[in-house]
């Protein structure tokens, strides 16, 4: 049995920005789904009052993570992240216009040890 490995980047997303940052992660469409190694993507949109967006990958192992954080096509999709990006405020997290989006982040790594799915 092959275990997955999971990251979950928590955004902290300023009230009036939701919306936003959707349209940012929708422009970079594209981008993870031909790397080895990846499984999953899904962008989580807070219902609960919360202000943290989650995006959620899924990943054959860590190594297959690690090397799509210094592929070309990750660095395609943060550079414009960093360009709108004010010093302290975050990052933009792609195309868009107006600054960042998200005012703060924390990445979260986990084994997946149990998976069901329907029959």
């Amino acid at each position: 049995m092959t275990i997955s490995v999971v990251k979950i980047n928590a955004l902290t997303v300023p009230e009036g920005m939701g919306p936003e940052l959707e349209k940012r992660f929708a422009a970079r469409a594209g981008l993870v789904e031909g790397s080895e190694g990846f499984e999953g993507f899904e962008l989580l949109r807070p219902v609960d009052g919360t202000d943290k967006y989650l995006v959620y990958t899924r990943w054959s192992s860590e190594e297959a993570f690690q090397a799509w954080t210094k592929s070309q096509a990750f660095a395609q999709g943060h550079a414009k992240a960093a360009a709108d990006a004010q010093p302290g405020q975050g990052h933009g997290h792609g195309h868009g216009h107006g600054g960042p989006a998200a005012s703060g982040a924390e990445l979260w790594g986990f084994e997946v040890i149990q998976r069901v799915e329907p029959e």
